[in-house]
């Protein structure tokens, strides 16, 4: 599997550094930038209470490390326009999972896709402008893909968005 992640980033896997292990700084780091990507490293630095050299070179390791992919906004997605939204579950060809990895990345609306085991192959969560651009979606594109074999959607009626709360416990511990 960590070949396959290493495969997924574009990465030599002879230049990907290993895995080190996080301290208590690095976690309350990644809290902070899990709570908000856009907190500046003066800010972070002092509610870790490292110099903000320091929290600088922490973060461009953390970065460096393949431990921060990336940072982002959290969307609600009905007020962007996309109304629709759906879990659909896909059987697919044995061995075919970075070929229709690939085309499920492409598809318009898709924002997360895992390989996973029970009674199907692939779970795709897909945000749509609304159920005619679902369905066309999963009837002419996901259903076009020869390596799929079977899909069954699951409409969300409502999402509930987990970032970082102050109420839940504490993540990275």
């Amino acid at each position: 599997m960590a070949a396959e992640q290493m495969a997924d980033r574009g990465d030599d896997p002879g230049q990907v550094p290993p895995a080190r292990p996080l301290d208590s700084i690095d976690r309350d780091i990644l809290r902070i930038l899990r709570t908000d990507g856009r907190a500046s490293i003066r800010s972070v630095a002092e509610r870790v209470h490292v110099s903000r050299a320091n929290a600088y070179a922490r973060i461009n390791r953390l970065i460096e490390d393949g431990v921060i992919r990336g940072f982002g906004a959290r969307i609600d997605h009905e007020r962007a326009g996309q109304g629709a939204s759906a879990y659909i579950t896909l059987k697919i060809v044995q061995n075919s999972w970075r070929t229709v990895r690939e085309q499920l990345q492409a598809l318009p609306g898709a924002t997360h896709i895992a390989l996973v085991s029970g009674d199907f192959d692939v779970l795709l969560l897909v945000h749509t402008p609304d159920n005619r651009a679902l369905r066309e979606l999963v009837l002419t594109r996901i259903q076009a893909i020869p390596e799929v074999l079977s899909t069954r959607t699951l409409l969300v009626f409502e999402e509930t968005d987990l970032g970082p709360h102050p109420d839940r416990p504490a993540e990275l511990s």
